[in-house]
């Protein structure tokens, strides 16, 4: 569903469950934010998510890990841990049960891989397999990352390259190098909880998970709810290797023109940025790293701890009270 349609049809679920009726849920329908929030007492809360979609590869234990990998990451975009999670699944009855077996076995060894324990979960018959998770994890309220988060001078670190979705279009289209796409599946497999641990303990406050709505997409949730201008460099992003081969293959998903019209009257460019290179930045990712805003005097530090435990962080803008609030400007 494309990102202004969800609005539409959450709206009315905003207006029955009012925020201030219930002061415990921190964050609930009307942050928009990457999990529900549910304070249990000063120092811990609950932090619910449920993320779940079709293949974008075919082995279908990868496909369980990739999807369980994507679910729990919503809960490392709030800065919390995952500590259990259910099961959610449709396939089709002619799907061969020792596939829907090796689905099961994926998701369940990287939820494992993230002290995360699946204890259940429901599945129905449906027309094509659909895989993910509902985790439930903790988080200390005074340490949780919003959308809200970001402040001026925030330095802004990506910590997975994107390009997925562009590389796993060209997959089905058989215009996707195996190379290309043995490391898309590497980023998507990765889970967030490094990253998440050495931001929060750099006082991040502004993060969330770059997924479905692109870098872009995501990037201007956290300017327009933070109420600041972002500036991002394009030639800073970190793409996964083989992207712009797949990309000049014609490998850009649905996603990427519901994204640009979603958004794209939001982003500034450069002349010199090039028309690939903004329909990359527009496309849908799966399973893609946190997009965090790190104080400034921070940020070098939090860059180096960020690499020396293994992950692919970039410097890749920031901040800046010179652009439009709401709005991100590309050089």
């Amino acid at each position: 569903m494309g990102p202004e349609a969800l609005a539409q049809v959450l709206r009315p679920l905003a207006e029955i469950f009012p925020a201030a009726g219930r002061p415990e849920i921190l964050v609930g329908l009307a942050a928009g934010d990457d999990a529900a929030v549910y304070r249990l007492d000063d120092s811990r809360a609950l932090v619910f998510t449920a993320d779940f979609f079709t293949p974008v590869v075919d082995d279908p234990r990868e496909y369980g890990a990739v999807a369980a990998a994507n679910s729990l990451s919503d809960v490392y975009a709030m800065g919390g841990e995952p500590v259990i999670a259910l099961n959610i699944a449709s396939f089709p009855a002619s799907l061969p049960p020792e596939v829907i077996e090796d689905i099961f076995r994926g998701g369940a060894e990287k939820a494992r891989e993230a002290g995360c324990a699946v204890v259940g979960g429901h599945t129905i018959t449906g027309p094509e397999p659909t895989y993910g998770l509902a985790v439930v994890g903790f988080v200390d309220p005074r340490k949780m990352f919003l959308k809200t988060g970001v402040r001026a001078g925030d330095v802004l670190l990506l910590t997975k390259p994107v390009g997925v979705g562009v590389i796993t279009t060209a997959l089905k289209k058989g215009t996707a190098s195996p190379e290309a796409v043995a490391a898309a599946l590497a980023s998507m497999k990765t889970l967030n909880r490094d990253a998440a641990r050495i931001l929060s303990a750099h006082d991040v406050k502004g993060c969330t998970d770059v997924t479905g709505f692109s870098l872009l997409g995501h990037g201007l949730e956290l300017a327009r709810h933070s109420g600041i201008g972002l500036r991002v460099q394009a030639a800073s992003i970190p793409l996964v290797a083989g992207t712009v081969k797949a990309a000049d293959s014609g490998g850009f998903p649905g996603g990427t023109k519901r994204n640009r019209a979603a958004f794209e009257g939001s982003v500034t460019f450069a002349a010199g940025v090039s028309e690939r290179t903004r329909a990359i930045l527009f496309s849908p990712e799966t399973s893609g790293g946190l997009l965090a805003a790190v104080p400034a005097a921070r940020a070098e530090e939090c860059l180096a701890a960020l690499r020396a435990a293994g992950v692919a962080a970039a410097r890749i803008g920031r901040a800046d009270p010179s652009v439009q609030a709401g709005t991100i400007s590309v050089d």
